[in-house]
């Protein structure tokens, strides 16, 4: 890495290989899956307030509860593929939609 002048702001990238490590280390990998959940509970959030509904209501559409509800959306919970259908599908009338990449 570089020496930065004091003023100087350090790019994202090198950020991150500062603080989590290499990409492919065992901290970067958890980081990187933490920020995964995070996203996804943050898609939730935003798509259940553009719904107007509130957690209560999304928890009764989706078969699940406010609880459940809120942990995904504050990064506190695992959730089950058939469960996150469940969500967009029947809590939210959505259609859900996945991709894998691959890195070189």
């Amino acid at each position: 890495m570089k020496k930065r002048k004091a003023n100087e702001l350090t790019p994202f990238g090198e950020h991150l290989d500062i603080e989590y490590g290499k990409k492919g280390t065992d901290k970067r990998n958890n980081y990187e899956k933490e920020l995964e959940s995070f996203k996804l509970g943050i898609v939730i959030k935003e798509a259940r307030k553009f719904r107007l509904l509130t957690q209560e209501a999304l928890a009764l559409k989706s078969g699940t509860t406010k609880f459940y509800i809120s942990r995904i959306e504050n990064n506190g919970s695992d959730i089950r593929l058939s469960t996150l259908m469940k969500i967009v599908q029947d809590g939210l009338g959505g259609k859900l939609k996945f991709s894998v990449n691959f890195e070189e």
